[in-house]
């Protein structure tokens, strides 16, 4: 039955889990204190949450799509993902990544053989010329987050989260297109209907926040998102489809600083022995910071750490200066 809301459902989340079963981790819920849980997404396969939405796609696509080629645009972790699921399933893959993307995530996509264009560093550019070449070539699209199969892949993290820990309370989940945090907001909310989601987003990318504070799509331009270090969270505006996604189950989004962020991760290396790169560890910066209030009954507490592919330099910097 179709739905007419148009927002994923708990069904397509639990067919996502299983079309993604033994190639998507499910990762464990790790205890950082007494009330606080970490969702360790940075051990999947590709070192991102990405592969649970790119082989959620990949796999609702039909053989004769999956004959002609996939297409995507990335700053890196969904351009792992798409790769890895793409060689997994025998499908050519083609990336369009920006010029700025960190060499480990390059490299992870070169390892998984695929092929990569190479664009300016703005999220709008990588997707245009990512649609043109589907356009001249009949490849087929797979979207980094504005797509209800990708959503439903994505929600599968918190479908785990809501199996695991029934009693969950609050959730806080990066946002860069809203892929993940619709996804896992459609499951938290269906499993535990008085959970809170809340959204993390840097300071120099709030464009999630300005949306919905303005009941429409705010786009930020790509001088100002680059500007901060979380390179998986410089999208200039969110999906529209995560937007509905946002609006109608979403309960807050909150910003942290670049400094912050870095703090975080020193402390998810150093206390939870958790390698995350800058945008994995956006929600630990929001936990840590109190930027996130406990209000009553705020008891279970889960923090989603995205994403663990960070530069070795960076890290070294930031653990040699802590």
């Amino acid at each position: 039955m179709a739905n007419p809301t148009g927002l994923v459902t708990l069904d397509q989340i639990r067919a996502a889990a299983d079309r993604i079963r033994g190639v998507a981790l499910r990762t464990p819920l790790v205890s950082w204190d007494e009330s606080t849980w970490l969702k360790p997404e940075n051990i999947q396969p590709v070192g991102a949450f990405k592969i649970r939405g790119a082989h959620a796609k990949l796999t609702a696509l039909s053989d004769a799509e999956r004959r002609a080629g996939v297409i995507t645009y990335s700053s890196g972790n969904h351009a792992q993902a798409v790769a890895r699921s793409a060689r997994l399933l025998g499908v050519r893959a083609v990336i369009v990544m920006p010029t700025n993307a960190p060499p480990v995530k390059v490299a992870g996509v070169e390892r998984d053989g695929a092929e990569i264009v190479r664009c300016g560093p703005g999220s709008d550019e990588r997707r245009m010329v990512a649609e043109r070449l589907a356009a001249e070539h009949g490849y087929a699209m797979v979207p980094p987050f504005d797509d209800p199969d990708i959503i439903a892949g994505q929600g599968t993290a918190g479908l785990e989260i809501a199996n695991d820990l029934p009693e969950v309370t609050s959730v806080i989940v990066p946002v860069g297109g809203g892929g993940l945090i619709s996804g896992v907001a459609a499951a938290v909310k269906a499993l535990a209907p008085g959970a809170r989601v809340i959204g993390v987003e840097p300071d120099a990318a709030a464009d999630a926040r300005d949306s919905l504070a303005a009941g429409e799509i705010v786009s930020w331009p790509a001088e100002q998102t680059g500007r901060t270090i979380a390179d998986g969270l410089r999208v200039s505006a969110v999906g529209g489809l995560p937007f509905a996604h946002l609006q109608a189950m979403v309960d807050e989004i909150v910003t942290v600083s670049d400094d912050e962020i870095r703090d975080a991760m020193v402390l998810l290396a150093t206390r939870a022995r958790l390698v995350a790169e800058p945008s994995g560890a956006a929600a630990m910066a929001a936990h840590l910071t109190g930027r996130v209030a406990r209000p009553p009954g705020d008891g279970a507490r889960v923090v989603l750490i995205s994403g663990g592919n960070v530069e070795p330099s960076m890290l070294g910097e930031l653990l040699s200066a802590s």
